[in-house]
């Protein structure tokens, strides 16, 4: 029987061939699994055909955003997790995750705080991280010191309350900087990540780099 508590959002594209390795990984956990795509992607959507106990739900626009958001909200369970398909997350993360999550409405994790590190990180992604982390804590006072690094855990009901509309990748700000500006509870832990099994970024590093800035333009004076 499914662990009833906890529900991983996974967002994929073009992950055939990472994504049925991390389903398999993330067996021994037993949590209920949302793999959010687009029906478009026929090649990741058959590579896991033969996967029970999984829900597939195809995504009404294309987006990283959109696939969190839409995921989450078909969330029935008190907690969700972002679990990127890739293999780069840490599932051994996800107990302590958990316990802190009864503590707490959302926990993020860091690759760069004392005790984590990254074997998928680039020099460039490593500065806009560094740069978008420092931008959040200094007008937002956000905590936070990966502050796009979407390991995250929260309460489901509590995610709901920030109605986040972003379909790309300024979902990965406006997330946090939502939650601080209503004042939640948060917590950062250090997490260690893995080397992606398949595939490139999807991140087009300065367009979307561009975008992140203007969102926390945006919701500065918003």
């Amino acid at each position: 029987m499914k662990n009833q508590t906890l529900t991983l959002i996974i967002p994929a594209k073009n992950e055939s061939e990472s994504l049925p390795i991390v389903l398999n990984n993330l067996k021994k956990f037993n949590y209920k699994i949302i793999v959010s795509l687009h029906i478009d992607d026929h090649a990741t959507i058959n590579s896991i055909k033969n996967y029970d106990n999984i829900q597939i739900l195809n995504q009404s626009a294309k987006g990283y955003g959109n696939a969190l958001i839409e995921g989450i909200n078909a969330c029935d369970t008190k907690y969700f997790c972002i679990f990127n398909a890739d293999g780069s997350f840490n599932e051994n993360d996800l107990p302590k995750m958990l316990e802190l999550n009864h503590h707490n409405e959302f926990v993020f994790t860091s690759r760069y705080s004392s005790g984590g590190k990254s074997d998928d990180d680039t020099i460039v992604t490593f500065i806009g991280n560094k740069l978008f982390s420092l931008l959040g804590k200094i007008f937002f006072s956000l905590n936070i010191s990966d502050i796009l690094y979407t390991y995250v855990m929260g309460q489901t009901e509590s995610f709901k309350k920030l109605n986040i509309t972003s379909n790309d990748f300024r979902f990965c700000v406006e997330f946090p900087i939502k939650m601080r500006k209503k004042n939640m509870k948060y917590f950062s832990i250090s997490s260690q990540e893995k080397k992606r099994i398949a595939g490139i970024k999807k991140v087009s590093a300065f367009k979307d780099g561009v975008l992140i800035l203007l969102e926390m333009i945006k919701l500065f004076f918003k």
